[in-house]
């Protein structure tokens, strides 16, 4: 899966039912690296959208090599120790916990 794809698929993996009517949330992907890039993923009016490049005002950004990522998404790479090794980056944890708990998991 490339990274484009992986950042898009919060479209599709978004549970709907978890989120408040009220919250709105930015979050800027920032991916380094071969098939990396920059992204935006907003949350409002319990939808997400994804666009490519940086738009907006963030709440959380998200830093990372995009092969770092993409493991870290697919089960390859543990939360903890991406974080403890600094191969990711947040601007904003507890953010990004509210966030994640939104999505399904990828499917392996």
């Amino acid at each position: 899966m490339n990274t484009k794809d992986l950042i898009k698929s919060f479209e599709k993996r978004v549970k709907t039912d978890t989120i408040s009517p009220d919250e709105q949330t930015v979050f800027h992907f920032m991916l380094s690296g071969d098939d990396g890039g920059d992204f935006t993923v907003q949350l409002k009016d319990k939808k997400v959208t994804v666009s490519e490049g940086l738009i907006g005002t963030p709440t959380c950004e998200i830093r990372a090599k995009a092969q770092d990522y993409i493991a870290l998404e697919t089960g390859d790479l543990s939360p903890q120790w991406a974080f403890v090794m600094g191969k990711v980056k947040v601007s904003n944890l507890q953010e990004l916990m509210k966030f994640v708990a939104h999505f399904e998991r990828l499917k392996a």
